[in-house]
């Protein structure tokens, strides 16, 4: 077994002068990088008073899932001579609020839309995402169901 390490620098950045004095007297924007990578600017979803134009972590979870997939099943398609032209996913998530305001991601679902050079191919290019999806170690953390509703042209 090969064990990965990986870190990132988080910083807040939402103290508005008076730190968490209230729930409301303080953003809840942020920043992450990994060493000689491009900073990314973060916030809470706005549904929990964070800033709408920065991402906040369930799509940055949702983006890691459906990338992990995506790689897997692109590596898997080279590795079957299947040959890939394009790929675009729309993936959906749906998370749970409960009343005392923990909550948890209940499923998602990637749409994978791929174009083929072969439709000969097809068969095998669906049965991989099955085969993505048991080696991506994004999903392979995850405690809910990751569905694949892939669409092919061609």
């Amino acid at each position: 077994m090969k064990t990965h390490n990986y870190s990132i620098n988080l910083n807040w950045t939402g103290n508005t002068g008076v730190g968490t004095k209230t729930y409301k007297e303080y953003d809840r924007d942020y920043t992450f990088q990994a060493k000689d990578k491009a900073l990314i600017k973060g916030s809470s979803d706005p549904s929990f008073l964070g800033n709408p134009e920065f991402y906040n972590p369930e799509e940055l979870l949702l983006s890691s899932i459906a990338s992990c997939h995506m790689l897997w099943y692109l590596h898997l398609c080279a590795s079957n001579n299947i040959i890939v032209l394009d790929y675009k996913d729309q993936p959906e998530a749906s998370m749970i609020e409960n009343k005392d305001g923990s909550g948890k991601f209940t499923k998602v679902t990637l749409y994978p839309e791929i174009t083929l050079t072969d439709k000969n191919m097809l068969k095998k290019a669906e049965k991989l995402h099955k085969e993505a999806n048991k080696f991506c170690f994004i999903a392979n953390s995850c405690n809910f169901p990751i569905h694949h509703q892939a669409t092919y042209h061609f």
